[in-house]
């Protein structure tokens, strides 16, 4: 089947469809020029794994190394834009009665792209939190490293690191949107991080019809009505022209 006929099966679906949701990982934010933790020339900085200084652990033997590098992604993210599939993303959720974004990305692209109903699984590096109060503030870009609450409280990016749990509700609300679908679209996602991954399942266990948008195959392919081979941003807009 080419692409131009997958794009229109896809759009076929949605048209039917009254609930949708969709789960993106991190190769839509490549497509914006963003480089992922696994993948790439980039994918070490500074002699560091990024893996390793996205850890608790890490932030308490060195927060200041943390910051750095988290604000070095930050200025990375404020220069990019999101892509066409960002963009289509958002203007399904105009033609859907009821979808639901669920992403693993924390830069923002899909709120700048126009979506509303986000689920940030792994929370949103554009804001901190203190370590000692609570308080969630803008991030600051630049000044003191680390940088201070009002408090006197050390800041933390407001995201997820390996070894915490996600955010109190999200993959709540995340498998409800997963589980009353009745299309799933899997976009840009490695589908090894868990339990993101697991939401695959959980739709076509519910019977939806499941499409994975990827250039490469993944271990959600064999689990997915219809594998697109094509980046987000090239076939995620044909489906829209087809609506």
């Amino acid at each position: 089947m080419t692409i131009s006929a997958q794009a229109k099966t896809v759009a076929e679906r949605i048209r039917a469809a009254q609930r949708a949701a969709a789960l993106s990982g991190a190769g839509m934010s490549v497509e914006s020029g963003l480089p992922t933790f696994r993948s790439g020339s980039r994918a070490l900085w500074r002699n560091h794994d990024p893996m390793t200084l996205a850890t608790p652990e890490a932030f308490g033997r060195d927060p200041a190394l943390v910051w750095e590098w988290y604000r070095e992604r930050l200025r990375a993210h404020g220069a990019a834009q999101p892509n066409p599939g960002h963009v289509a993303l958002a203007e399904l959720e105009r033609r859907v009665p009821s979808f639901t974004l669920i992403t693993q990305n924390v830069d923002g692209l899909h709120l700048r792209a126009g979506s509303h109903d986000v689920i940030e699984l792994h929370g949103d590096v554009r804001t901190s939190r203190c370590v000692r109060c609570g308080e969630r503030v803008p991030t600051p870009i630049d000044g003191k490293t680390p940088p201070r609450c009002a408090c006197g409280g050390v800041l933390r990016p407001n995201v997820v690191w390996f070894g915490e749990a996600l955010p109190a509700g999200a993959y709540e609300r995340a498998y409800e949107a997963a589980a009353a679908s009745e299309v799933f679209i899997v976009a840009g996602t490695s589908a090894i991080v868990f339990p993101a991954a697991g939401l695959v399942e959980v739709a076509r266990q519910a019977g939806s019809f499941v499409v994975e948008v990827n250039p490469d195959e993944t271990p959600a392919t064999s689990r997915c009505d219809l594998s697109v081979r094509a980046p987000s941003g090239e076939f995620l807009p044909l489906v829209v022209e087809q609506l």
